[in-house]
């Protein structure tokens, strides 16, 4: 039986999760700022955690500065004297620049501030791995250990050629050694080789294949994954099928006629049978036995089979293997770079597929239900919440440092031609270009989060 929803305790404990991760994220982002503005003798007027327009839940002045918590949760701010923000402070700026104002420090100055948020955000997804390379280790699935192959998830790898059981070896003419590897080439490649009843077989994968995914409303890390045997493996005492001779961990083999070995096979197989009684042949200590079985109208018998990301289980009971190198304190702090540096590649390459049509990644583009679906589970963990932690600070140290005005990355951009040309820009056509980015971002999140609601992108 698979959960087809979520549940509200999951969908709860994944927005607890993403407040706090955004929290995390967007106080360190602006602490970046903050220190460097403090370093270079400017005033800090403001430090937001979350916007606070008309009114902010809390707030305490401490000396120059107002700390507070905003009502509107779509990040955080520092306003620093002398600085064309997303304030507009005009009146401000008709007066003559003063010593602890933004605008009157050196542009290497300037510069170093506009890029303190990024270079933290950098610096905390560099920490984060090394503490989860050390507490919780690398964990991998080499690909060679699946002991049943891949399972295919998803129907438009079905419809290109992958098939259940299948090994594969390479992505784009690459080794892969781990699954996780696996579905981040596959998601970006553009050819497969696996191996097939012992015989090579090179699959195209289609230029679309993310937009095709994505209209398939998959998760990028959930179209393929481990191939099970049909084994019960949770299954109470009194349930129904307890009732009718199921026991834990018998082996199913047929539903009346029909094999179902794997549970792939078994779950498509009940799917056709709802609201019926079938005869079901389970192998038990070496003996065969055939039960009749009741299915609901879910198609569902009422136990819980091993799941396909439960790699411990997985590893015990020998059909795939988990490995787990922890790292010491010293050597950590490298790994956790190399990680971080990963997971920027991988969402560069995303990204430069998000800006070409022709792939159809700009149909996946997502807002916070996106992102608090990444934090789903059944119970809160720690590990996989620092892990989408990591990757958050990476991705918002990215976007910030797009030239963009309104963003630190457009800040920085004026700063450098400023720095290069001897020439500080007009503080009219720096106002002018803070609103064009203002609203440029406000119409991003906008299509971002009804794409996640509504599906804009996917034409639905």
């Amino acid at each position: 039986m698979v959960l087809l929803a979520f549940t509200w305790n999951e969908i709860g404990l994944a927005v607890a999760q993403l407040v706090l991760s955004l929290s995390i994220l967007v106080v360190l982002h602006e602490f970046g700022h903050y220190i460097t503005a403090k370093w270079f003798k400017c005033r800090v007027e403001k430090f937001y955690l979350f916007f606070d327009p008309w009114f902010s839940l809390v707030k305490k002045k401490v000396g120059d500065t107002e700390y507070g918590i905003g009502w509107l949760p779509l990040g955080g701010y520092v306003k620093i004297s002398g600085m064309i923000d997303e304030s507009l402070d005009k009146e401000t700026l008709k007066l003559p620049p003063k010593p602890y104002e933004f605008r009157s420090k050196p542009a290497w100055q300037r510069l170093i501030i506009m890029l303190g948020g990024v270079t933290v955000n950098v610096l905390l997804a560099f920490v984060i791995w090394a503490f989860i390379l050390m507490i919780w280790g690398d964990k991998k699935v080499p690909s060679n250990s699946l002991k049943y192959g891949v399972h295919i998830q998803d129907s438009t790898l079905y419809k290109m050629g992958l098939r259940n059981g299948d090994a594969i070896v390479a992505v784009d003419g690459d080794t892969v050694d781990d699954l996780q590897t696996i579905r981040k080439k596959i998601f970006l490649g553009k050819n497969i080789l696996l191996k097939r009843d012992g015989k090579d077989t090179t699959i195209q994968l289609d230029v679309d294949l993310i937009g095709k995914i994505v209209e398939n409303r998959k998760d990028a890390d959930g179209f393929i994954g481990v191939r099970v045997p049909s084994m019960v493996y949770q299954l109470e005492d009194t349930s129904a099928a307890y009732k009718s001779g199921l026991r834990k961990f018998d082996m199913i083999k047929k539903v009346d006629s029909m094999d179902v070995s794997f549970f792939d096979q078994l779950k498509n197989t009940l799917i056709t049978k709802k609201n019926t009684r079938v005869n079901l042949t389970v192998i038990r200590s070496g003996e065969e036995k055939v039960l009749d079985m009741a299915v609901d109208s879910m198609g569902r018998m009422g136990f819980f089979a091993v799941q396909g990301d439960d790699y411990a289980t997985l590893d015990s009971l020998g059909w795939a293997k988990l490995t787990v190198t922890k790292y010491g304190f010293l050597a950590a702090f490298p790994a956790g770079v190399n990680k971080a540096w990963g997971d920027l590649v991988f969402y560069v390459q995303q990204f430069k597929k998000m800006l070409s049509p022709s792939t159809g990644a700009y149909k996946g583009m997502g807002g916070f239900k996106g992102m608090a679906k990444a934090f789903i589970a059944p119970s809160w963990d720690w590990e996989h919440f620092w892990h989408i932690t990591a990757l958050l600070s990476i991705i918002l140290a990215f976007m910030n440092l797009l030239p963009i005005p309104a963003l630190d990355g457009g800040h920085a951009l004026f700063t450098l031609i400023e720095m290069i040309t001897g020439r500080k820009p007009n503080e009219k056509f720096l106002e002018y270009a803070q609103v064009v980015g203002m609203v440029l971002l406000l119409g991003l999140m906008l299509y971002a989060n009804g794409n996640d609601w509504f599906g804009w992108g996917r034409g639905k």
